[in-house]
């Protein structure tokens, strides 16, 4: 499944990881005129799969998070949850990191501890 808005940066590929898993390719700035559009993508994904238990979002072509992207993170987060899967956000860029770690969101949406990624300690610039 691929979604296409004409007009908004954002594109969305699904693909099949296993039985009880799904992969979403994100590819695209995430912000007010796209976090409805992966919201809707993702949830329509997941409803489709009865029984999920992963779901991996792979953030490798995401440029761009603002607030309304987190918000839309979170939607996700929590419909994956009511549907059983577990969430995971790979290849997040820097950017996305800074994101999650200055509003307390890391440990919620991955699972790890901020300013922490795979295994590899990281600082955060000083404010």
């Amino acid at each position: 499944m691929t979604a296409f808005v004409p007009d908004v940066p954002l594109r969305v590929v699904a693909t099949e990881a296993g039985a009880r898993s799904l992969r979403i390719e994100i590819e695209g700035v995430l912000d007010f005129r796209t976090a409805d559009t992966l919201v809707t993508a993702v949830c329509a994904q997941v409803e489709a799969r009865p029984g999920i238990g992963d779901l991996e979002l792979v953030c490798t072509g995401m440029g761009l998070c603002d607030s309304a992207g987190l918000s839309a993170l979170l939607m996700i987060r929590r419909r994956t949850a009511a549907a059983g899967a577990r969430l995971r956000l790979t290849d997040r860029s820097p950017q996305l990191d800074r994101l999650l770690d200055l509003t307390g969101t890391t440990h919620h949406l991955t699972g790890e501890a901020a300013a922490v990624r795979e295994g590899h300690d990281r600082e955060l610039p000083q404010q």
